[in-house]
């Protein structure tokens, strides 16, 4: 026997003196994550000690001997300091705010969940593994800040995400600790008997078990599932070991726990959302047990609960190829799925169609169309990748113009507190006021054009100098456990231009572009006059070779070719690695092939902390580029030929450094500061930083995204005539849709009309059995493109017809803009409580 079991579990813990009380209500509470006050209480208690425990200030708590409490106990500045610091989070978790100010009055019920399978709240709590982990945290963080009535829900990972370790070769090996979730800001969430909360969920041949724990991110509760409870079988503990670890069947089984049973455990926990934002489609099973649970507790048939539930989901997508959704294999999905679809009354095969592309389409189990199929708020996270989203699905709505296909951008944002470093933070207080840190329009951030050159460039040295540092340390430990030796202080030079590079190490990314010529490279870097040098980071997932290679690639290029000192590759790249590199870089270089970067949030970080960014135009730098801001590595045109494509880009990457980015960082007189380079970090930061925040995403996803759904969802939820009302006219107005015709369309246009001017379009249609309120007519205006076809388009209601029956329609239309036009009309349906949208798109068209 290796070890035995235990009977029964029991945590001890050092109890604090009553002086010292108020820390374990700041450390139980994630708001210190954007706080340089709190985390600079917790650093000044023990600083060794805070590096140590990985900035958990629980663990660092549960570390201090009773010699230490005792000691700090009688640190009367200490004291002070937690008091201020106490009395901050008090009056941030009570103060008014945004949404008491805009929408408590109008939508006092509204409860917004929001699951995603990871979520980057802290480097301390390694349940992330990249941008999709980082930005849900952010996007809680925002919530709070707004006040937003949100929770989370997630999966607690036992072993998380992989800790990154470089042999001596340079290939990248993982390893997964262990995580003491007793040593994490987290509570388990027990019931009135004070025993742990519990949610069953199915498997095919037994009952899994899952404790639920939470999180506290400011005002927002983020609750996390865990397998590894002793009801399981050992297999059924490890479920929720690691992220994205495991075989199809695992990740099937993991899924199934955030979405079924993260909907279980809300209900365990009295929490009752209007809306359930699914943010990817890993997420996407909640929407088949919210439809359950409805159906449980108002007695109503599937239709009926599916028509109401979907109402109040809405499902954002962040995978620009087919090939980065999650897609099981049907006989898999039978397995598991035979006895739910027998529970909600239907046959299998309607259930597995729920995640079907269409009989043309791919035939496994796909998650993101099982998202879109009952969410109807769909949007991509970038204007370019809500585009590239629209072209992927088309097929899903094959009557809808692809400019129309549902799936609309709320580009994604960055939470500014948590990543503006505190020197950079001061600077911003001093000129802005407090209001910088949560900024959404653009009138506060105008004010960076009052902060002196001097002082802006001083932070900036500043901040590279602690990068510096930090790099250093990192770069020491790494060498040393290589069994290595490298003297510190040649590692890096605070004064040279310095471009970071971190992200996921997946091969689309493009890490080893710059060494597509070396030779250019090197003399870059070892200018004598007009040095550069690159902080590296990030890691490839486990199972992705061509990703590992990129990384022994860039190792061996700077062991070989005599680069320590100005190439450096960071390992276990984390969030407490990527806040440094944002805060110190002066060059942000991202370089994907376009456009498969959904939208990047990496880049935006540098932004606020008076970094520029150097980028191929995708995802959010698409949108956010103009010359006075950063630079754009090439255009919007790609050639077909990928080898071809890098080579092109490579070119222009090296002329960029050359001929413009290095010139204008040493472009220096008598000492000043470089004056064009700060004006452009002006213009970046004062342009930049409010339109890419997670509280301008947050309050876009209020407006266009949750307020609809919650309204929507209300409106049909507390009226079960009413949503069968809706799904029976859906049921009516598709079997009866052949009888639709367009019958004739006249206009009275000429060959040339005058601008200023308008037109008549008249149009008879045949409804058969349908009514006039049943539809609308439209006349669709836009540019006549290549091919004949329509550009994007705006729709003209040619308003109620006359007659009984062929029914005659008219409308003026105006010419407000020359060009070469065109028009097409449209007949499709409408109702009230129908978005059809994303529910009935159907139209005929002329």
């Amino acid at each position: 026997m290796r070890h035995p079991k235990y009977t029964r579990s029991f945590e001890v813990v050092a109890e604090l003196p009553e002086r010292l009380r108020p820390l374990e209500r700041i450390a139980t509470n994630f708001r210190w994550t954007w706080s340089h006050a709190t985390r600079e209480l917790f650093r000044s208690i023990d600083k060794r000690l805070w590096e140590e425990v990985g900035h958990n200030p629980v663990q660092m708590i549960r570390r201090l001997t009773p010699t230490d409490l005792e000691r700090l106990a009688a640190d009367e500045v200490l004291l002070a300091k937690m008091r201020v610091v106490a009395e901050d989070l008090e009056r941030y978790l009570t103060q008014p705010t945004w949404f008491d100010a805009h929408l408590r009055s109008s939508d006092p019920d509204l409860c917004i969940a929001y699951f995603c399978a990871e979520f980057g709240v802290s480097e301390a709590m390694p349940i992330y593994s990249g941008g999709l982990g980082v930005l849900a945290g952010d996007h809680l963080k925002a919530a709070s800040d707004l006040g937003i009535p949100l929770v989370g829900v997630g999966l607690l990972y036992s072993r998380g995400y992989f800790r990154q370790r470089l042999n001596p070769s340079g290939w990248q090996e993982e390893h997964y600790p262990t995580i003491d979730f007793y040593q994490l800001p987290l509570a388990l969430q027990r019931g009135d008997d004070g025993q742990p909360i519990r949610v069953r969920v199915d498997l095919p041949d037994r009952v899994i078990t899952c404790q639920v724990w939470r999180a506290d991110v400011g005002r927002v509760p983020l609750f996390l599932l865990d397998s590894n409870v002793m009801d399981n079988a050992p297999d059924d503990k490890t479920i929720t070991d690691t992220l994205y670890g495991g075989d199809e069947e695992l990740r099937l089984r993991q899924e199934l726990i955030l979405g079924i049973g993260g909907m279980k455990a809300l209900q365990a926990l009295g929490v009752q959302p209007t809306v359930c934002h699914m943010n990817e489609g890993h997420a996407a099973f909640l929407s088949v047990e919210r439809i359950r649970q409805y159906m449980e507790r108002n007695g109503c048939s599937y239709a009926v609960a599916r028509q109401a539930t979907r109402q109040g989901n809405v499902f954002t997508t962040h995978t620009p190829v087919p090939a980065g959704f999650d897609l099981f294999n049907q006989d898999l999905v039978h397995r598991y799925f035979s006895g739910v679809a027998e529970s909600l009354g239907i046959p299998f095969d309607e259930f597995a169609d729920l995640g079907r592309l269409g009989p043309a389409g791919d035939p496994r189990f796909n998650m993101a169309v099982l998202a879109m199929n009952n969410a109807n708020r769909i949007n991509g996270v970038s204007e370019l990748h809500a585009k590239v989203s629209r072209a992927l699905f088309k097929n899903r709505w094959p009557e809808t113009p692809e400019d129309e296909v549902p799936i609309d951008p709320v580009t994604n944002g960055i939470h500014t507190p948590t990543w503006v470093g505190r020197r950079m933070a001061e600077l911003l207080e001093r000129h802005l006021g407090p209001e910088w840190a949560q900024a959404s329009s653009p009138d506060v951030w105008r004010r960076v054009s009052a902060i002196p050159d001097e002082e802006l460039w001083a932070v900036r040295e500043r901040q590279r100098a602690d990068l510096v540092r930090f790099v250093r340390n990192r770069h020491e430990q790494d060498v040393v456990r290589r069994g290595g030796q490298v003297p510190t202080d040649q590692i890096l030079d605070p004064r040279l231009l310095t471009i970071g590079f971190a992200r996921r190490f997946a091969t689309y990314k493009r890490a080893t572009l710059l060494l597509a010529d070396r030779a250019r490279l090197k003399r870059l870097l070892f200018h004598a006059e007009r040095g550069v040098q690159i902080v590296i980071a990030g890691k490839s997932h486990p199972r992705d070779d061509g990703g590992k290679t990129f990384i022994q690639q860039l190792f061996q290029f700077i062991e070989s070719e005599g680069a320590q000192s100005r190439v450096v590759f960071v390992e276990d790249y984390d969030m407490a690695v990527a806040r440094q590199l944002v805060q110190g870089v002066d060059v942000w270089l991202n370089n994907p092939r376009r456009p498969m970067e959904a939208s990047g949030t990496s880049g935006m970080k540098v932004v606020p902390n008076g970094g520029l960014n150097l980028s191929i135009l995708d995802g959010w730098w698409d949108e956010g580029y103009s010359p006075s801001v950063g630079w754009a590595i090439g255009d919007r045109t790609q050639v077909g030929d990928e080898a071809h494509q890098d080579w092109l880009d490579s070119v222009r990457l090296y002329q960029i450094l050359e001929e413009q980015i290095v010139p204008r960082f040493y472009q220096r007189l008598n000492g000043d500061p470089p004056r064009a380079w700060v004006e452009m970090i002006r213009s970046s930061m004062a342009e930049l930083s409010h339109r890419f925040s997670t509280h301008r995403m947050v309050e876009d996803y209020v407006t266009t995204a949750y307020l609809p759904a919650h309204r929507a969802f209300k409106g049909l939820s507390g009226d079960l005539a009413r949503a069968e009302a809706a799904w029976l006219w859906k049921e009516r107005v598709e079997s009866a849709w052949d009888g639709v015709k367009v019958l004739s369309v006249e206009d009275d246009l000429k060959g040339v009309n005058p601008l200023g001017g308008s037109f008549q379009v008249r149009a008879t249609v045949e409804l058969g059995s349908l009514r006039p309120e049943d539809v609308v007519v439209e006349a669709l205006v836009g540019r006549v493109g290549p091919n004949q076809e329509l550009g994007s388009t705006l729709a003209y209601d040619l308003g109620a017809p006359k007659g009984s029956g062929p029914f005659h329609y008219a409308a003026a239309v105006a010419l407000d803009v020359a060009g070469y036009w065109g028009y097409a009309l449209r007949v499709r349906p409408r109702h009230a409580d129908v978005r059809v949208e994303t529910e009935l798109p159907l139209a005929v068209w002329s």
